[in-house]
């Protein structure tokens, strides 16, 4: 029977918090998310790892026998992967990222990092993971939207750029000719959303937060930039965006507009805070510097850039 390391590690969260909602929070998923992959692991393996009562969960006698093995399983995978990334003749490093990141930001520093002799491997990693990579070991640093879990505990976050959010409509949408749209005339909009399992992100490019209350209309879920916008082409949902990605992403069937009414993205580059390493430390220490006052300004930003019709 092959079973994830991945799902060993949630079932070793959940049995050492007894509380999904805990764990949830220890590894950077959605709680929904999380149960999920449980109630999945224990249809694989045949038997419950716990038992569910109205306030609070406990292993059971399998799961009890099981914990054991998983946690060693899931630390001594940990452990091969790291020892694996820096047994080669030079220093590794891994950047994640959920989307392209242009702006010119990371292109003078990641070139500079090579023609020192790092060697630098980018994972593009779906919205399914909100910490892009980090969470489960497979990325050293990433470019992340915040908010991501975890930053401000076992994450540490630098904001490298604020970009006023857009939305993305199909080309015959009827707000597809304005110069910017309020977010009030999208309340009832079908949208199309991340994954539940990125979380507060999945929200936060809802609108959540400036919704007062109002339930989004979720058209479907996508998990990565190609399904977003297949989605918004085929005139399925709209979506929001960060001003940059707009334009990184052009296609003729959709057209992006600016939206009134929302606090501004945040692109930021994220690290484990405890991970001491000098590749890491330099590598972040880089973009701060590259990023210099751009990251470090008014939250809210000013708006910039007209109405960009992808594609012409």
């Amino acid at each position: 029977m092959d079973v994830h390391v991945r799902d060993l590690r949630y079932f070793a969260a959940v049995a050492e918090e007894l509380s999904f909602t805990r764990a949830a929070e220890r590894l950077y998923v959605s709680q929904p998310a999380l149960s999920k992959q449980i109630r999945a692991l224990e249809r694989q393996l045949g038997f419950p790892l716990f038992e569910r009562r109205p306030r609070e969960i406990a292993l059971t006698p399998q799961g009890a026998a099981l914990l054991p093995a998983a946690r060693e399983l899931a630390a001594g995978w940990a452990e091969a992967v790291r020892a694996a990334r820096t047994a080669g003749p030079a220093e590794s490093l891994a950047v994640g990222m959920q989307t392209a990141v242009g702006r010119e930001l990371q292109r003078k520093v990641l070139a500079r990092f090579r023609e020192r002799g790092w060697r630098i491997s980018l994972r593009l990693v779906n919205w399914e993971d909100p910490t892009a990579g980090l969470a489960g070991g497979g990325a050293d640093a990433a470019f992340c939207w915040l908010p991501v879990p975890g930053v401000g505990a076992e994450l540490t976050a630098k904001v490298l750029v604020r970009e006023e959010r857009w939305v993305a409509l199909p080309r015959g949408h009827r707000f597809a000719d304005r110069a910017e749209v309020a977010f009030a005339e999208l309340l009832d909009e079908p949208f199309v959303a991340l994954p539940r399992s990125a979380g507060p992100l999945r929200d936060f490019w809802l609108g959540t937060a400036e919704r007062e209350g109002r339930e989004p209309v979720v058209a479907l879920e996508a998990s990565s930039p190609e399904e977003v916008f297949e989605a918004v082409g085929a005139g399925l949902g709209v979506v929001l965006l960060a001003e940059g990605n707009a334009r990184l992403y052009p296609r003729p069937d959709v057209v992006s507009v600016p939206v009134r009414g929302l606090a501004p993205s945040e692109l930021a580059l994220v690290w484990r805070a405890d991970d001491d390493r000098r590749e890491v430390a330099e590598f972040t220490a880089a973009f701060r510097e590259a990023a210099g006052p751009a990251g470090g300004g008014d939250r809210h930003g000013g708006r910039a850039g007209q109405r960009t019709r992808q594609g012409t």
